[in-house]
């Protein structure tokens, strides 16, 4: 028996947009966009992000316009930002809906409520933001946002995501 190093039923190269192909290509940190308290908390996994320095310090990021994430950043006017590493594999997959999430998607780990929104339990490093517009943009929605509050956590490894995996530096 035989197990396949590659998806067998992944788009073969040549039958993908150009444009996909080129940004699989290029490592992206993972990170953890959560809004919302209580029951209206919303979360999403986003690999497109990009942080700007300057005075205030920005936030670039694309998200699914349709998800609930949105939906709660939006009703609020502000999220978090988490980094995540490579313990928190099944942590982004959970909130990127890949894996199952029976009673929500808060309920497995311990969380901690800031002003701009829940972060996963732990010394994490995040940056809480207010909203300040949002663009359509390609397949999704360019989200532009100020950070209004930095938490450091421990300088761990961040996970990456590259070529349709996440990876770790090495």
């Amino acid at each position: 028996m035989t197990i396949h190093s590659e998806d067998p039923f992944a788009t073969p190269d040549d039958l993908r947009s150009p444009v996909r192909r080129l940004r699989g290509r290029m490592a992206s940190t993972v990170t953890l966009w959560t809004a919302g308290e209580g029951r209206d908390r919303a979360g999403l996994t986003v690999s497109s992000a990009v942080i700007a320095d300057g005075d205030p310090g920005r936030v670039l990021g694309l998200v699914d316009d349709e998800s609930e994430f949105w939906a709660a950043a939006e009703r609020t006017g502000r999220f978090v930002l988490t980094l995540l590493g490579p313990e928190d594999r099944q942590l982004a997959d959970r909130f990127a809906g890949l894996l199952p999430a029976p009673g929500g998607l808060f309920r497995d780990e311990g969380w901690t409520q800031l002003d701009q929104g829940p972060v996963p339990a732990g010394e994490r490093t995040t940056a809480g933001c207010v909203v300040e517009q949002a663009t359509p943009f390609g397949w999704g929605l360019l989200v532009e946002a100020t950070v209004a509050e930095i938490r450091f956590g421990a300088a761990a490894e961040p996970l990456l995501h590259y070529r349709g995996r996440y990876r770790e530096l090495r």
